[in-house]
């Protein structure tokens, strides 16, 4: 069945993590992704790892299927005319190079709109296309920091500690997707392309919600909580017998109950702890006392009785443990695809189920320059003359 973004052609001048997101997003949902790469080198994520299977990087297929995959010189004169002609062609551009790059190779956006009146051109950058910061180097743990994230995520007291995963990039990644949805919505009803700017730091000061809310009604910057909610208590990572696990409760309904299933039913309508703001007010009598009882049940067990009575809970998984988890099962959450190379090839699956236009996982990763002569082949380019380029380093 063809995806909701089925015949939408995508050129996809982007590398690393952040541009490469953004386009599996459109692809997954149907797009027609074009990646162009520099010859012999290709973007940059193809030598990130280990681990390398036949040559590929892991890094790299993870942010790269349902995509084409050409090479393309853009310092070469010839390299330039098959751009245009792409983009002349092309619904959405997606780049990330440092702001000013594409316009020095020729390609301000005034240009593209004279090739395409219609072209959805989006700009992703580390700090955003104009402005004081605009030309520093960017990658995702510099602006965790400086956007505010690592501010407020570790243990009380510092030291600072990054997300697991490189959040910045892919938020960003995300935030652009759905810009680029926008506006061709916008274009459909008007007709009209336009540019999108958008950066790292646009996408991680957007996430930080009810903390920067705490902060511009309190004045003050909220530091680390650790793995506590700094809002809500209990709301946390505790120890149990054998592991650890995470408890929300979330109002005061849900803190009756998770005392009646843990045998704590005195605590119930203890003035210490009857709202939530007295929880707060007295986190750490509240949190010696659930330890204590925690310490002497496995994770299973405390998970079991919570749940008997609808408060939530959780272990913390293993990778190994979340792919294994039959609810992630159920919802498709690993997929497998062939590629060229690898073979039978692992992929987290499709965040989200449509009920009449679904995604679906359609193309592998591409290898470097794979469908290179395709694409020229289609846009009027002969054999010959398509070996002449590759020989002279064109593509």
């Amino acid at each position: 069945m063809p995806g909701p973004l089925t015949g939408v052609r995508v050129l996809d001048l982007t590398r690393a993590l952040a541009g490469p997101y953004s386009s599996m997003m459109l692809g997954d949902m149907g797009a027609d992704v074009l990646k162009v790469e520099m010859p012999k080198t290709g973007d940059e994520a193809r030598a990130w790892g280990p681990p390398f299977i036949n040559g590929e990087s892991g890094y790299f297929l993870s942010v790269n299927r349902n995509k084409k995959g050409m090479t393309l010189n853009l310092k070469d004169a010839r390299g330039k005319e098959i751009l245009a002609k792409l983009m002349a062609r092309a619904d959405v551009v997606l780049q990330n190079f440092s702001p000013g790059t594409l316009e020095k190779l020729g390609f301000p956006y005034e240009r593209m709109k004279a090739l395409n009146p219609r072209i959805v051109y989006c700009a992703i950058s580390g700090f955003g296309q104009s402005g004081p910061s605009a030309s520093k180097v960017a990658y995702d743990q510099i602006l965790q920091g400086l956007g505010g994230l690592m501010s407020i995520t570790g243990p009380v007291g510092g030291p600072p500690i990054k997300v697991g995963v490189p959040i910045a990039d892919i938020a960003s990644g995300m935030f652009a997707a759905y810009a680029v949805m926008v506006a061709l919505f916008h274009r459909e009803r008007t007709g009209q392309g336009q540019m999108i700017d958008t950066s790292l730091l646009d996408g991680q000061v957007a996430l930080l919600t009810f903390q920067a809310q705490r902060y511009f009604l309190t004045g003050k910057a909220p530091g680390w909580s650790g793995n506590c909610h700094p809002l809500i208590a209990p709301y946390e990572l505790f120890k149990t017998r054998d592991s650890y696990i995470n408890v929300a409760v979330g109002n005061d309904s849900l803190w009756a109950r998770f005392c009646q299933s843990l045998g704590l039913e005195q605590y119930v309508n203890d003035l210490r702890f009857k709202t939530n703001s007295d929880r707060l007010a007295n986190r750490d009598a509240l949190i010696a006392i659930i330890e204590e009882r925690f310490s002497r049940s496995t994770t299973a067990e405390i998970v079991a009785l919570l749940g008997g009575v609808g408060v939530p809970s959780g272990a913390v998984h293993n990778l190994a443990e979340v792919f294994a988890d039959p609810q992630v099962v159920h919802l498709g959450l690993e997929q497998v695809m062939q590629h060229p190379t690898v073979g039978e090839l692992h992929q987290t699956g499709i965040p989200y189920r449509f009920s009449v236009s679904p995604g679906a996982l359609r193309l592998p990763p591409p290898r470097l320059g794979q469908h290179t002569d395709e694409v020229l082949q289609d846009l009027g380019y002969a054999k010959e003359e398509i070996g002449r380029l590759r020989q002279e380093g064109a593509i």
